[in-house]
């Protein structure tokens, strides 16, 4: 169902918190796994996947969560934050990142959790459940992205591009003119390349992009990372990776196509009416097929999980989930 407007005062987010264990899990290929723990060791396991792909955790993240009623459990994904080696895109799929999450549930002898994802994570969140859904105690989601060939030219050819034409000018500028048809394309082969320089330059415009434009502020509420290269090559790397594969999926409408296995999970989603990095046409065609989840349009809100209504939203639903 959607949601009335609200009116009651806003919640914030949970006192900040220090992580109380984690470690490096190893895959059965290059990769391992940093992951960590906060909160109750005794509490409601929740498993947090972040954004991008390939735009790691933060210890803010944490602060979505009672610590007092939450076993929180974050990882970095293949290929970025503390996880190692850094910007590879070798044995990197979706489906490898669905295996890690199993291995740290095992790891950490969990049976069943609470999966909170935004944006990306919530393409992940969704996946999971779908492979996984006796694991699966409920969905907190943010930002819906079904990886559909329109949401992706929207944003990295012909739509955002004319709401913020001027940030778009700078996304344009390191691709020659003869290229620009197929920008996405025009990008891997430079953040696949050899020109280490042309790489970074790339991967920052890339980067810098998504930052300036996940708040209803534009450029002055982008977050300083997205122009750091060492965090750009990797996200700009790993994201064009995933796309440029539609998400490694086996049909466009994957995750529409099988939601009937997750009806049944509890589910909340978040979701900014002005989000032009994930519009809200995606939100709105997961509702139509799994009307049981529990949606809220945020009225003054974009994409960003830092922005105060979806904040409230997701402290709103994450509490909800612990009851379920």
């Amino acid at each position: 169902m959607a949601f009335p407007p609200i009116t009651a005062p806003r919640r914030d987010l949970y006192p900040e918190i220090e992580a109380n264990n984690h470690g490096w899990l190893k895959t059965d290929s290059v990769h391992e796994i940093y992951w960590e723990e906060s909160g109750n060791p005794q509490g409601i396991p929740v498993i947090v996947l972040h954004g991008g792909p390939g735009g790691a955790v933060n210890p803010g993240m944490r602060r979505f969560f009672d610590p007092a009623v939450y076993r929180i459990v974050m990882f970095d994904q293949r290929g970025c934050g503390l996880s190692r080696p850094n910007a590879s895109l070798e044995n990197n799929t979706t489906w490898d990142l669905v295996n890690d999450i199993e291995a740290i549930r095992e790891l950490l002898g969990i049976d069943k959790w609470v999966v909170f994802g935004g944006s990306w994570g919530s393409t992940l969140s969704l996946t999971y459940a779908i492979k996984h859904p006796e694991r699966t105690r409920a969905l907190v989601l943010r930002g819906i992205f079904l990886m559909t060939k329109k949401e992706l030219h929207w944003f990295y050819q012909d739509g955002a591009s004319m709401i913020h034409p001027d940030l778009w000018e700078d996304f344009l500028a390191p691709i020659p003119e003869d290229e620009r048809d197929n920008l996405m394309a025009a990008y891997y082969k430079r953040l696949t390349g050899d020109n280490i320089e042309e790489r970074n330059r790339c991967a920052v415009a890339w980067a810098t992009w998504e930052g300036n434009t996940v708040t209803v502020a534009g450029a002055a509420g982008a977050p300083d990372k997205f122009g750091d290269p060492e965090f750009a090559v990797a996200f700009a790397r790993i994201e064009n990776w995933y796309f440029t594969n539609g998400g490694f999926f086996n049909s466009e409408n994957w995750i529409i196509e099988n939601v009937e296995k997750i009806r049944h999970i509890p589910t909340w989603i978040a979701q900014g009416r002005w989000d032009v990095v994930t519009p809200a046409s995606g939100a709105w065609a997961l509702h139509r097929a799994f009307p049981e989840a529990k949606l809220e349009i945020i009225g003054d809100a974009g994409h960003a999980s830092s922005e105060p209504g979806i904040v409230d939203s997701l402290i709103r639903g994450t509490d909800w989930a612990a009851k379920q």
